[in-house]
């Protein structure tokens, strides 16, 4: 008799870390089922980067519509506050109120219709911009009060929100998805990348994607705004 294999929600934005989380959850070996939103950042190339990266893994994909621009409070949903060029001390503007709780609870919510029992999300507190919701802590509350609001986790059937990447630096992230064959060429990473996917170059995230490829000794394959084809 064949074991079916668990089932998994995994969040895929399209940048480097949530591929690699996604072949990471397909190696350990469950059957994944990829999530993205469209939550009105600032660019939305990353969808497009995400739809590729689980259609060359194979897994279903859903894109669900969130307008967290009627909030704003962020340099990625708020396009009067610039996205930093720089690096600076404490919770950047980039920082998106309450997103990562919002991200896991309809995760959650798949989830439980699915009858998965993990959910993968691709969060760091090692090479991470200092968002209060990449943290440990953070992952661990959200799990319990997870099993404590759902009728699954109510009935036994407990939840676990795995976090492959929480103690990895970027260089062993990109090292990692190299050896499961991650296309990084894929994905976008820049807060602020053009409709065609290139990458400013300047962001936060940019500079900690280049960082990593060059401690990790991987040839950057990012394509930046500028560049010649």
């Amino acid at each position: 008799m064949e074991i079916q294999a668990q089932k998994a929600v995994v969040l895929l934005s399209g940048g480097l870390d949530s591929a690699t989380v996604l072949s990471m959850a397909q190696a350990q070996g469950f059957d994944c089922y990829a999530l993205s939103f469209n939550y009105s950042q600032r660019s939305t190339s990353e969808l497009h980067a995400a739809a590729r990266v689980a259609r060359a893994a194979g897994v279903p994909h859903r894109v669900m519509e969130i307008d967290l621009s009627l909030f704003g409070g962020s340099a990625l949903t708020d396009t009067t506050i610039d996205v930093p060029q720089d690096t600076t001390s404490g919770i950047p503007l980039t920082y998106v109120p309450a997103r990562n709780t919002v991200f896991l609870s309809l995760a959650l919510a798949w989830a439980e219709v699915l009858d998965a029992r993990a959910i993968f999300i691709g969060v760091n507190a090692v090479d991470y911009s200092g968002y209060p919701d990449c943290r440990q802590e953070y992952i661990s509350a959200f799990q319990a009060m997870a099993n404590l609001a759902t009728r699954a986790g109510v009935e036994g059937f407990e939840l676990t929100v795995h976090t492959p990447l929480i103690d990895l630096t970027k260089a062993q992230i990109i090292a990692a998805g190299v050896g499961l064959g991650v296309r990084y060429d894929d994905t976008v990473s820049c807060y602020q990348a053009d409709d065609l996917g290139a990458a400013c170059g300047r962001c936060d995230s940019c500079r900690i994607r280049k960082i990593g490829f060059l401690q990790a000794g991987v040839p950057d394959p990012t394509h930046y705004v500028g560049m010649d084809d």
